[in-house]
Order: structure tokens, then sequence, then C-alpha cells
């Protein structure tokens, strides 16, 4: 075998070689993207791969894109007034639950439109976008605003005798109290500082996670 042809085949060796290893960083930097976005976004992931037909690739475009919108959105503080205020009414809208639970579904996306609107996330008129950008910083806790907004969506599109039943109007509200409570909580570094000043110095009770005692207690009627 004549030098020239041996020279040819180290060639020929040493780049399928070099392929071979581009390839498999590629593949493993497809998996670590797939495990990074999934890790991230927890259920929400879940919920792409299901609305792409169980393609996973597609579902990790389309998060990747989110991140690249929304990732480096920074939230903006409440103001002690501002929190107050958004605390007041979402109790008030638990509370109306149990006489009127279609006024106070409607009450309660309104509020989570509002509040990530104060937070510095995208404008509540643009929900969309709003969701999209809530998902890639609160994605354990957007499908509360999502199931929220879905049973308004109905009731508008149904009228006032269709759409949801009040036991899913009731898991609704319950889910997107999550998302509420986080939006409205003061940042670590000035929340203690934030929620005393809003009593005069006075440490601010935990805010209730669950609807009011009596809705757990009777019927809630139908508006």
């Amino acid at each position: 075998m004549s030098t020239g042809v041996i020279i040819a085949l180290i060639v020929i060796v040493a780049a399928v070689v070099v392929l071979a290893a581009v390839l498999t960083l590629r593949s493993r930097g497809s998996r670590g993207g797939g495990t990074s976005l999934k890790r991230r976004f927890g259920p929400e992931y879940d919920r792409a791969v299901a609305r792409h037909g169980g393609d996973a690739k597609a579902a990790e475009r389309e998060l990747a894109e989110r991140v690249e919108r929304h990732g480096d959105l920074r939230a903006r503080p409440l103001e002690p007034a501002e929190r107050e205020q958004f605390e007041a009414r979402w109790t008030a809208a638990q509370e109306r639950f149990v006489d009127s639970p279609r006024e106070a579904v409607t009450e309660a996306d309104r509020l989570l439109a509002e509040v990530a609107g104060a937070r510095g996330f995208p404008d509540g008129g643009r929900y969309e976008e709003q969701l999209s950008a809530l998902s890639v910083h609160h994605a354990h806790h957007v499908e509360g605003y999502r199931r929220v907004h879905r049973v308004v969506q109905a009731q508008v599109n149904g009228g006032q005798g269709g759409g949801a039943g009040t036991e899913e109007m009731r898991e609704a509200m319950v889910e997107a109290r999550a998302l509420f409570e986080e939006l409205v909580r003061a940042d670590r570094h000035d929340g203690g500082r934030h929620r005393a000043d809003a009593h005069g110095g006075r440490k601010a009770p935990a805010a209730r996670g669950h609807l009011p005692w009596a809705l757990h207690r009777r019927q809630a009627k139908e508006s």
C-alpha cells in the first residue's frame, strides 16, 4: 500500500472521528438544554409538550423563545399601599365567591392581570404575552391564571347560563391564589420592612392560603 493511500485513509478516519465527536457533543447539548428547560418550567414544560402533540423539540423551541423574550425581566417591587390594596381586593373577591362565584372569578382574573402589570410584566391587555412572561418567572403557578381566564372567557362566550360550573370555578380560584401570593409578596431583601411599614411598624399577618372557611362549609350559589 502506497504512502499516499495510507495518508488518505488516516485523513478519512480522522474526519470520521471528528464528525462523530461533534455530533455527540451536539446531542449532549440538546439533551442538556431540554433538561434545563424541564427543570425551569416544571409542569409548564409538560403542558407545552402536550400542546405540541408530544413533540418535545417543538415544545423546547417555544419555551426557549419565551426565555429569550422575557428571561431578563426584573420585576418591580410593589409599594406597601399597592400591596395592601391588591390583598384587600383579593380577600373581597374570595368572600364574594359564596354568593356570586362568577363575579368573584372575573375579579380574580382582572386582579392577576393588574398585579402582574404593576410588577412590570407585559400589560394585561396583552394576555398571551403577559402569560408567556409569567410562565418564565412563575412557571409552577401560572396555570392558575390560565384557568381563571379560561373560565371568564367561557362565561363571556357562553353567556350567563353557560361556561364553567361552581366547582370548576372554585378550583380555579384556589389555584390562582398561589400565583397571586407570589406576585404580591415582598421581595426578600426588603419584604419585612415593607410589610412592617404598611402596618405602622407591626408585622402584617400572613395571607390566608385558601378560600374563605364558608366556601368549604356550604354550597356556593350559581350567579
